[in-house]
């Protein structure tokens, strides 16, 4: 079980990727990881999260071509929103929280 340190800052980074997406997260999970696997394992999850929804966006920005990309693009939008604010919940609880949908790239 994470102690209180370790869940509040997984649950940072989730809060953190609405204001700096890359920088924020990117800094605890650098200078955190080796010390905690719970971090390690949020920023892991963050990271091939931010990856698959990067793809998502510039396929469907693509889309727009052809109208179906204005609905994927707010569909991801929403999404992205929502499934930030579960992780950053599940983090703070204590859980690790699998994002659907995305490429686990990082490992």
């Amino acid at each position: 079980m994470a102690n209180s340190d370790e869940r509040m800052l997984a649950a940072l980074m989730y809060v953190l990727s609405f204001f700096a997406p890359i920088l924020g997260p990117l800094i605890i999970w650098l200078i955190k990881r080796e010390e905690s696997s719970f971090i390690d394992y949020h920023g892991k999850e963050y990271f091939n999260f931010f990856i698959s929804y990067t793809v998502y966006c510039f396929i469907s920005g693509i889309l727009v071509i052809i109208l179906i990309g204005f609905v994927a693009l707010a569909v991801l939008g929403i999404m992205a929103f929502v499934f930030t604010i579960i992780a950053a919940i599940k983090a703070y609880e204590g859980y690790e929280y699998r994002f659907p949908l995305i490429f686990r790239l990082i490992k």
